[in-house]
């Protein structure tokens, strides 16, 4: 009888535990950045013509702490297929067109709605342009929420907005974008 109890509420213990944890979509999504502090939002599975893989030097290059923008969290993909990517840039600077910070989607809003949801301060790009490109087959990227930013004289929070890293660096031409076509102003809004 003794040896019958005690299997019983060993049985009882391993079905509670089990049903606390419930299945992995009904858990809270809670996640430590790389300073501790928790993200906003998930990584988002990106359009199809992707593959994950693990590059934890890339991984590493997107993320940012606290205030300093870059993702909070992200996951690394590869291009299996051309994928159209799109960057609202500053054409003072022609050179940007080449940067770092993308998205899957063309840019919809405010200039002031696009800057909080992306966490860009003013002082980092004048956003006046916005070109869509092909982003080349085999080139890594990093996707995820982005991180806080402190601008000068206010900050952006986190943000559940998926951002997407392409490691570009123009002036050393190590570009994994191509075919890239400016779109006309009076696509996004602009105030």
């Amino acid at each position: 009888m003794k040896r019958m109890f005690i299997t019983l509420l060993f049985s009882s213990v391993l079905l509670a535990g089990c049903a606390a944890t419930g299945p992995q979509s009904q858990r809270t999504h809670t996640v430590a950045g790389i300073d501790g502090v928790a993200c906003v939002g998930q990584v988002m599975s990106p359009p199809g013509g992707f593959v994950e893989v693990m590059d934890p030097p890339l991984l590493e290059k997107a993320l940012g702490v606290s205030g300093k923008g870059g993702l909070c969290e992200g996951r690394v993909f590869e291009a299996a297929e051309p994928v159209a990517v799109y960057r609202v840039w500053n054409s003072d600077k022609s050179y940007t067109l080449y940067g770092g910070w993308w998205s899957f989607e063309p840019p919809h809003g405010t200039k002031a709605q696009y800057r909080e949801a992306n966490a860009i301060c003013p002082s980092w790009s004048t956003l006046d342009r916005v070109s869509r490109c092909t982003l080349k087959v085999g080139s890594r990227v990093v996707v995820g929420p982005g991180q806080s930013a402190q601008c000068q004289d206010f900050s952006y929070a986190k943000s559940a907005v998926n951002q997407v890293y392409i490691p570009n660096d123009a002036r050393n031409d190590l570009v994994y974008v191509k075919d890239c076509d400016e779109l006309r102003q009076d696509n996004w809004t602009v105030h």
